[in-house]
């Protein structure tokens, strides 16, 4: 099994809540599948509040992204959306907005794919 961009997907992290739930890897599994499909919903709020400039319906999907994320070891994208969430509260995009939001975007990307290759590779 590759391992997967340490940046991307940190595996350990997967590995801790896989022993949290005492190796119960159809739960981590179903823990991986809602966020994949959660988080899609989340990247296109964001997509929209940057198109539309809304700051204040920007802020609770990154927020939520990045909280999400985290528990799954996507620290890379985790940062990114904290990055995004900042920007946001602060009430302006200011051009750093659609930047932003197109690293979420892509990094969202590459980690759904990093965590759909660790469940189909068979993960910890």
């Amino acid at each position: 099994m590759s391992e997967p961009d340490s940046a991307t997907l940190d595996a350990t992290v997967l590995d801790e809540l896989l022993a949290s739930v005492e190796g119960d890897r159809d739960f981590v599994v179903e823990l991986i599948e809602a966020y994949l499909a959660d988080s899609a919903s989340h990247v296109e709020a964001i997509d929209a509040a940057v198109a539309a400039g809304d700051t204040e319906a920007l802020v609770r999907p990154a927020h939520t992204l990045k909280s999400s994320s985290a528990t799954l070891g996507a620290s890379r994208l985790a940062a990114t959306a904290r990055e995004l969430e900042l920007t946001a509260r602060s009430g302006s995009l200011a051009g750093a907005g659609e930047d932003a939001a197109k690293r979420v975007h892509d990094e969202w990307t590459t980690t759904s794919e990093a965590l759909r290759a660790w469940v189909a590779e068979g993960g910890a």
